[in-house]
């Protein structure tokens, strides 16, 4: 079983490419799994539903996951809480000592079990998990019976910081200073499991991927080593069909005929405060990742 795990910080097109690569025959894209018991079980989270439209325990497909992982004599909601308990161990800033060390809690078998439970009910050879949590991502080679790939995913942080000025339909607002605080803490914790796993990574920038979507999406299916047809036409555009996702941008409940392409709204409409606080904090890897100072 192999397990795609997109890193990087969020609005940098994870929820997109994951939908994408599930269109691709033998590949499952599951969301931010982590997110599971937290919004689908105790519903304290940012979203409820499922990629398919119903509550998470309403939905078939993670019922069947839920109470596949749920311990014999324990409930749902029960085990969500210790769940939710053993992943603050687990948050970005744990990602080097996870590397070292992993804490020996419940979350690694819990994870380990939610993607053989995927697996099976799926019938998938490959999940793509796009949950973004470093931490996790880095527990992957120490999960038996998973075999980690991870795409290291990369947006220029003031097209972030604008997006997160606009709050959308599961998720709040952040401040430009916020969201490029985050971007930055999520891009070295990816970095740090990139080099981890040197030659199962892929670093890719959401520039690149919206302009050569068809070649991105097939460098990507070459590290997987997974052969099928690359469901991006030669003009940009996939046939996006229903999916089971957890939390994520909610173009994740689009369908039909979908035109990959790049939204550069922010060129303009980025107010020159923000743009320049947001450069400043994110200078030091502007560079690094190809982005030029002027934007």
């Amino acid at each position: 079983m192999k397990v795609l795990y997109i890193t990087g910080w969020c609005r940098s097109g994870s929820t997109m490419l994951g939908n994408v690569l599930a269109e691709v025959p033998g590949i499952v894209h599951v969301g931010e799994l982590r997110f599971l018991w937290l919004n689908g079980v105790l519903g304290t989270g940012s979203n409820g539903r499922c990629g398919c439209g119903l509550g998470h325990r309403e939905c078939p497909f993670w019922s069947e996951v839920l109470e596949e992982v749920r311990p014999r004599g324990t409930s749902l909601e029960r085990h969500a809480a210790e769940v939710v308990a053993w992943q603050e161990a687990y948050r970005t800033r744990h990602t080097w000592r996870v590397l070292r060390d992993p804490p020996r809690d419940g979350w690694p078998d819990v994870l380990a079990a939610a993607y053989r439970a995927v697996a099976r009910v799926s019938g998938a050879r490959v999940i793509v998990d796009s949950s973004k949590f470093a931490s996790d991502a880095a527990l992957l080679a120490s999960l038996p019976g998973v075999e980690g790939r991870y795409v290291h995913l990369i947006r220029d942080p003031r097209a972030v910081a604008w997006s997160w000025l606009r709050p959308k339909a599961y998720t709040g607002r952040r401040s430009a200073l916020n969201s490029t605080w985050h971007w930055t803490g999520f891009n070295l914790a990816a970095e740090a499991v990139g080099r981890a796993n040197r030659d199962r990574s892929l670093h890719m920038r959401y520039e690149a991927l919206v302009r050569s979507p068809r070649a991105a999406v097939g460098a990507i299916l070459d590290l997987l080593g997974h052969e099928g047809p690359n469901p991006v036409g030669a003009d940009g555009t996939v046939e996006l069909g229903g999916n089971h996702t957890v939390t994520g941008n909610p173009d994740r409940f689009g369908r039909g005929r979908t035109r990959i392409e790049e939204d550069r709204r922010w060129h303009a409409a980025l107010p020159r405060p923000q743009r320049s606080a947001t450069t400043l904090m994110a200078l030091p890897l502007l560079h690094r990742y190809g982005y030029e100072k002027r934007a």
